[in-house]
């Protein structure tokens, strides 16, 4: 499946805002978009645009999919999914993005960043309800558990992630117990749970056109 693999940093100075995808370098003083904040380019300098409507909604899109690595098509189908659950869809288009197995591992503290947890899932050192998934996308539900393989629970890279992250990532959402190294989803995330700056309706006001 392709995927972006160029320069990471490049997508936060792009947004304008940290979108946290290289873990906690974002909190430091090795922060590309700390150093330079303004757009990647010949052109990042240079004066700056007047942003249309249009502009305003994509650049949220953009900055949704490269949150939670996610690409054009698969964005896509959970907006189409958001708009068949009831209430609103802008609310549901991010709870969906927040159940994605490779979030999950994230948010629980197993993992430094988004991309890091995704390759833990794919290389099978997490199970859900005891079996291995190695699916990011697999979509975690209420009282489902989600553990680290009991194989892989002395990974050094996962004890220092959770060391590092003390509680900066706890959830009301989710439990987690770190030295089982296990997690439950107790609900689904609401609104205020996902301390991610977007306006998720401009995302709607797109895709309804």
């Amino acid at each position: 499946m392709a995927r972006y693999d160029g320069p990471v940093c490049r997508l936060c100075r792009r947004e304008g805002t940290k979108l946290f995808l290289k873990g906690e370098r974002c909190n430091s003083e090795k922060c590309s978009l700390d150093r330079r904040n303004y757009a990647p380019g010949q052109h990042g300098q240079g004066t700056q645009r007047k942003v249309m409507e249009y502009g305003r909604q994509l650049r949220e899109k953009q900055k949704a999919r490269r949150t939670y690595g996610v690409l054009e098509r698969q964005f896509r189908r959970y907006y189409e999914m958001a708009v068949r659950i009831p209430g609103v869809t802008g609310e549901n288009l991010l709870r969906l993005l927040e159940q994605r197995l490779d979030n999950v591992v994230y948010r629980l503290g197993f993992a430094p960043s988004r991309a890091a947890a995704r390759q833990l899932v794919r290389h099978r050192h997490i199970e859900v309800n005891g079996r291995p998934v190695s699916i990011p996308s697999f979509l975690v539900r209420p009282g489902m558990t989600v553990s680290v393989r009991q194989g892989s629970k002395e990974m050094p890279s996962i004890h220092e992630s959770l060391r590092q992250l003390g509680k900066s990532r706890e959830m009301s959402w989710l439990v987690v117990d770190k030295v089982a190294l296990s997690g439950q989803m107790v609900q689904l995330p609401s609104r205020e749970d996902i301390q991610i700056p977007l306006e998720e309706r401009l995302i709607v006001e797109l895709y309804s056109k």
